[in-house]
């Protein structure tokens, strides 16, 4: 396998196109658990043919230790990349202090066994209470210390995002949920991110499965769901119109696979790296085919009568609209009502 493209997010800095994303292992994901072993090895697998940048948050449990063995075994001279989150409790945020930021951040640090972060992604759940830019000048003191190498944020919106930019801070990158059934990145964001030199890494480019074969011509899944991933996309699936609409995509996908001769989950992700301002999609891997499938996607030029029959399909599509992240914000609504927004952040 060749090695993946790589792309700078800040100069000097560098990180592999596709990101091994970190929320598939942890402990409140999947229902069957995680085989820790396998997860490593594949950790393993991935740093070994170029897919060297890692994705990972304070409160994906059990993943930054999961991660920080695997860096106590890894022999091989080409560097890892940890890019890690910062997502405070909504019920701490009216209260945050600098004292809290700095010990999470040296929770993270302990738990992964490295000296400094390469990237750290701030997550604020409630723009009504004021305090993120000010945690975001913590970050930054922590980066001029040389605990943080680089600052990002993630699910900011282009008026919050540039609350923090004004400010001084220097973020490099927002991540976002960027998929051809969520497109809510492409408007104002895109262009605002790239007049700021910020680039976008993308999660949720697969919907948590839905952007697979398993699911063509297949009836909606039944609750309960067998992880968190496939209740939030459900949701998106919604959104766009419905589930015939969702199979009406499928299918476009689907002919647009037969000829390249591969899956709808590669078209899907190929689509999402080809998008203005995206330096990396961030793909779980569960199993280790998923990270042969990676690298082939660099081997897979989307033409534009490919991307004319996405797009066609799409501008069908009801939703969802709105700014990054929008309607995950809005209280009392269905999307907001699944997040885990207090998951203990030390005092």
């Amino acid at each position: 396998m060749m090695n993946v493209p790589r792309i700078e997010l800040a100069p000097g800095y560098s990180i592999s196109r596709i990101i091994r994303g970190g929320w598939q292992l942890s402990v409140g994901h999947h229902q069957a658990g995680v085989d820790e072993a396998a997860a490593i090895e594949g950790m393993r697998l991935c740093a070994e043919t170029g897919i060297t940048t890692f994705d990972c948050a304070d409160i994906y449990t059990g993943v930054e230790e999961l991660i920080g063995r695997f860096l106590r075994t890894h022999r091989d001279e080409r560097p890892i990349q940890i890019h890690t989150k910062y997502v405070p409790d909504l019920d701490s945020l009216a209260t945050l202090t600098p004292q809290n930021t700095v010990a999470v951040i040296d929770r993270s640090l302990q738990r992964l066994g490295i000296q400094r972060l390469d990237l750290v992604q701030f997550h604020w759940w409630d723009y009504d209470i004021p305090g993120y830019v000010e945690a975001a000048h913590t970050l930054d003191n922590l980066r001029l210390q040389g605990k943080v190498r680089h600052i990002g944020v993630t699910n900011f919106d282009v008026a919050h995002l540039s609350e923090i930019l004004d400010a001084g801070v220097p973020v490099v990158s927002n991540q976002v949920q960027y998929s051809v059934l969520d497109r809510r990145p492409a408007t104002d964001m895109a262009t605002y991110c790239a007049s700021h030199r910020v680039s976008l890494l993308c999660y949720g480019t697969l919907a948590g499965g839905f952007l697979t074969d398993r699911y063509l011509n297949a009836p909606p899944p039944q609750e309960p769901f067998e992880n968190r991933s496939l209740t939030k996309y459900r949701l998106i699936i919604e959104e766009i119109g419905g589930w015939s609409r969702y199979q009406n995509l499928l299918q476009v996908l689907r002919a647009i696979a037969d000829k390249h001769g591969t899956n709808i989950a590669a078209i899907a992700s190929r689509y999402v790296l080809d998008q203005p301002q995206v330096a990396g999609a961030i793909i779980g891997m569960r199993s280790n085919h998923r990270i042969a499938e990676a690298h082939r996607l660099f081997d897979l030029p989307l033409s534009s009568d490919d991307l004319g029959l996405i797009d066609a399909c799409l501008t069908q599509s009801a939703g969802p609209r709105g700014p990054v992240f929008g309607l995950e914000r809005i209280k009392d609504g269905r999307h907001a009502g699944i997040m885990k927004m207090n998951l203990g952040q030390p005092s």
